[in-house]
């Protein structure tokens, strides 16, 4: 299969194009910068915003296309016209383009849980949870699930959305995302630093493996998208995990003191990324997606992956 991967430089993006290269697919990865992206890959590098650069990352056509590229959630609020430059424009620009190449490919579309709010019943969100986002990431990410679910049904591609929860463990330093403090306890854990987190121990997150996600991603295109909703959208099945289990599980793996977390609670920054409640995810599993397991499982499988 020909596949072109945005974002292909990125923390998912090198797993998946490692995966599929594995698998013998003839990946094109596209970036900002050509270095990140997986040797034996077709490197297409420049800013997605350029018709050029999409251009030439889709030279000779492709049988599917993961969207994985976006400008993050921080970076979204911080720059709005960036965010709507690169998450609507360019991705909608893209969508047609994959469809003009011909074929009516796979599209895999890297949404977010951000386009379901902040304001979720604490009694727990499942499929008929409506879309409320409030962040500008969020927002623009739920327009796009709109525009890939109308040009399936036009015949244009055969899309299936995705929205992630929060993927464990990122590379240290700066990400533009605002929640990056769940990977930055697996960093400071696994050295034998003190870690200030900016939620309470009881703060609750969805989270998913950088592998599990790749492997999501992968089983998404070949899936039967007869299989999902009329949205062509499903919310992937992640482990609901309180941060002090969370920081006690990586401590134990790495043989480090959970004591070395502290937690200063960022009242905003909690509502927004550590107030999850439980979640029902029945159409992602009934289309073959899943999630770690357990939370040992989920731990084991972050640390492996850090640099």
């Amino acid at each position: 299969m020909r596949i072109l991967v945005t974002g292909a430089g990125g923390f998912v993006g090198r797993r998946l194009v490692e995966k599929l290269l594995a698998a013998g697919h003839a990946v094109t990865g596209l970036d900002s910068a050509a270095g990140g992206i997986p040797a034996g890959a077709r490197a297409a590098a420049g800013d997605l915003g350029n018709k050029a650069v999409r251009a030439e990352a889709l030279a000779g056509g492709c049988d599917a296309l993961v969207h994985l590229a976006t400008v993050p959630g921080g970076a979204a609020e911080a720059d709005p016209a960036a965010s709507r430059r690169i998450n609507v424009d360019a991705t909608y620009d893209l969508l047609e383009e994959a469809a003009a190449a011909g074929g009516r490919p796979r599209v895999v579309y890297a949404s977010s849980i951000a386009v379901l709010g902040e304001h979720l019943q604490a009694t727990g969100v499942d499929d008929s949870t409506p879309l409320s986002p409030h962040l500008i990431y969020g927002g623009h990410k739920a327009m796009m699930e709109v525009a890939a679910a109308l040009l399936s049904n036009r015949g244009a591609i055969d899309a299936v959305s995705l929205r992630l929860p929060g993927i464990l463990a990122r590379p240290k330093g700066p990400s533009g995302m605002k929640s990056a403090f769940m990977s930055d306890l697996f960093h400071a854990l696994k050295a034998g630093e003190s870690f200030t987190c900016p939620t309470s121990p009881a703060a609750t997150i969805w989270a998913q493996s950088v592998d599990c996600c790749a492997e999501n991603f992968v089983h998404a295109l070949t899936m039967d998208t007869a299989l999902l909703p009329p949205t062509r959208a499903v919310t992937l099945p992640a482990l609901l995990i309180h941060m002090d289990d969370l920081a006690a599980e990586i401590a134990r793996q790495c043989g480090t003191d959970p004591a070395l977390v502290t937690y200063v609670p960022d009242p905003p920054l909690e509502k927004a990324f550590g107030a999850y409640p439980p979640l029902a995810t029945p159409a992602a599993e009934r289309a073959g997606f899943a999630h770690d397991g357990s939370l040992a499982k989920l731990v084991a499988s972050a640390l492996s992956t850090l640099a």
